[in-house]
């Protein structure tokens, strides 16, 4: 469930917004959110883009600076947990919040 969030519009905006929602079939609440989640998603591809775009343009500097290790300190392989035993008592959890 999403959070309720207030603006203010000037009744000009507000007018117009609301024809514009009318017209794609959405309440003014719902046109809102489509736009602000567009303009966010719309951030995070870009944002996403370049980087990997500057990933790309200094691989060779990155390989050179950090080469292969890139995780230093962690074992090459990954190591095998020891499997619980039948005597191992179960996790406890933590009380759920009532509130």
């Amino acid at each position: 469930m999403g959070k309720q969030t207030n603006i203010r519009l000037d009744e000009d905006i507000k007018a117009a917004a609301e024809e514009r929602a009318k017209r794609r079939g959405l309440s003014l609440q719902g046109y809102v959110a489509d736009l602000i989640e567009a303009d966010v998603n719309q951030s995070r591809a870009a944002f996403m883009a370049g980087a990997a775009a500057f990933l790309a343009a200094y691989a060779e500097e990155f390989e050179a600076e950090i080469g292969e290790d890139r995780y230093p300190g962690l074992p090459d392989k990954p190591t095998r947990t020891a499997e619980p035993t039948k005597t191992a008592k179960p996790a406890r959890t933590a009380p759920k919040d009532t509130a």
